[in-house]
């Protein structure tokens, strides 16, 4: 009785297992039926909707596929500018490109869509157009084959990266507008340092001597009027006591001719007395003038000497102030009056020699412009083109223009080497963009356009620049916003995140 009543649980489990199973059974036979059904149900014009690209297809692209229906999508770009190429099957199998006729429309960022149409060749269908870089868009096929009309989309995504406000910020990174500027061209020729030929003067002694004394040499900076050197010169001596004998001889005149003039007017001498004491008068003050005059065209004050009792010495002043560039006196040595004993260039303008070559004469002109960089440290200064040479060097083949350089600080020093940059003329473009803002990818020249948060490269072919901006001829839309002062740290964002040219 009691092994009865303990068969009795187990034996309900195992029948409401076998119900269970049966129900299952039962449902699962029900189910290709209604699958059939539906099948059935759609007429031969239905739309058949895949929202994403299934696996690669067999030459490499993106296989969409419905029903027994399928689209392989490809970019073809060896030897040829990028074109799509779309392959046919069914159920797997090749069809004939003429069997079905597809539109694929591409949505960049920023840009317009871009219908694109095709037509049959060999194998495959060939797009009209171009697919240009970065092939980073959102793809739309529409295609109708054996009276269904099918629709496919799908998001291909290259060279861009998401970028906050906030991370914009923190990056220092400059956004700019793409749009119309003033290009000027520079022209960069070579040239150097050199004196202002019009501020050298050549110091001669103006009288014969031999030097006694030697204050001034080679490099030396000097004021005008400073002591060069002194020599003791005969001459000088000679003349100096012409002047005194002058001087006193005047003296003796004037005291004459004061007494004449007292007696004639006191009726005491006769009027020829004098007339012959104003005479002499007359005479003296000749004689002294004469004497200071010869005097000062040596540089000697006429009273310089009259409390010294070497009436020889000369001291020889700078005329200007300026650099000593050549000195040729010694202690000792025996000068002549015309003898060049220094040479003082004035610095304080000094002109660089620029190198011009013939092809480049058409674009220079004298008061141009003119900017001067030094070669080998920071320096740079700006001046106007004074002369250009008439005629081309025998050897050097080249004509050389003059530009005159401020130079009261002292920074620009004859001999430097220079780079001079011209602006040959200004040219208006329509599309500009910053030259910071130009990066490099692969073999591309882009920029970072700026949609959203988001940042796309932007292969650009660009025009005439002046190094502050370049041209647009393509690639970038005027009003567009783009990355320009720190843009390379958006290529190295670009980089981390792994952002691949995949077709």
């Amino acid at each position: 009785m009691k092994d009865k009543n303990r068969l009795i649980p187990i034996i309900a489990v195992i029948a409401i297992g076998i119900a269970v199973g049966g129900l299952i059974l039962t449902l699962d036979k029900s189910a290709p039926s209604t699958a059939a059904d539906t099948a059935s149900k759609p007429s031969d014009n239905a739309k058949v909707q895949s929202d994403t690209a299934s696996d690669r297809g067999p030459r490499g692209g993106k296989l969409l596929t419905t029903d027994n229906f399928g689209v392989e999508v490809t970019i073809f770009e060896q030897g040829v500018p990028p074109q799509f190429r779309l392959y046919l099957y069914k159920n797997d199998k090749p069809l004939s490109p003429s069997a079905a006729k597809i539109t694929v429309t591409l949505t960049r960022l920023g840009t317009p869509a871009q219908v694109i149409k095709f037509t049959p060749e060999a194998d495959y269908l060939i797009g009209d157009q171009t697919i240009e870089e970065p092939h980073s868009f959102d793809v739309v096929v529409s295609a109708q084959w054996d009276g269904k009309t099918f629709r496919w989309n799908y998001s291909q995504v290259e060279m861009r990266v998401k970028i906050s406000n906030e991370m914009l910020k923190s990056m220092g990174i400059e956004i700019l507008t793409a749009e119309a500027a003033t290009i000027k061209p520079t022209l960069k020729l070579p040239g150097e340092i050199i004196f202002n030929e019009h501020t050298i003067v050549q110091v001669v002694p103006r009288l014969p001597g031999i030097v006694t004394a030697v204050y001034r040499h080679h490099g030396q900076h000097v004021k005008k009027g400073e002591v060069l050197a002194v020599i003791e010169s005969q001459m000088l001596a000679e003349l100096r006591s012409q002047h005194r004998v002058a001087r006193k001889r005047l003296a003796l005149a004037q005291t004459t001719f004061e007494r004449e003039k007292r007696l004639w007017e006191e009726k005491i001498t006769a009027k020829q007395d004098y007339l012959i004491a104003q005479e002499l008068l007359n005479e003296a003050e000749i004689a002294v003038d004469l004497a200071s005059v010869k005097l000062r065209s040596l540089g000697v004050r006429p009273d310089s000497g009259a409390s010294e009792e070497n009436l020889a010495r000369y001291e020889i002043q700078a005329p200007i102030s300026g650099l000593i560039t050549a000195k040729a006196i010694a202690q000792g040595q025996t000068l002549k009056d015309d003898a060049n004993i220094y040479t003082i260039a004035d610095v304080s303008t000094v002109w660089a020699a620029i190198t011009v070559y013939p092809k480049d004469l058409a674009v220079i002109e004298v008061g141009q412009r003119v900017t001067v960089k030094a070669t080998a440290f920071d320096v740079e200064g700006e001046g106007a083109v004074t002369y250009i040479t008439t005629l081309i060097g025998g050897q050097t083949r080249t004509a050389t223009a003059r530009v005159e350089l401020e130079n009261e600080d002292g920074r620009w020093r004859p001999g430097m080497f220079v780079n001079a940059e011209l602006v040959t003329e200004d040219l208006p473009v329509p599309v500009a963009v910053s030259a910071d803002a130009i990066q490099t990818i692969r073999d591309w020249t882009v920029v970072f356009g700026r949609y959203g948060q988001f940042f796309e490269a932007r292969p650009l072919e660009l025009g005439r620049g002046d190094g502050k901006m370049i041209e647009v001829l393509k690639g970038l839309r005027a009003g567009e916003q783009y990355a320009a002062g720190n843009s390379f740290a958006i290529k190295a964002e670009l980089g981390k995140s792994g952002a691949s040219h995949d077709h």
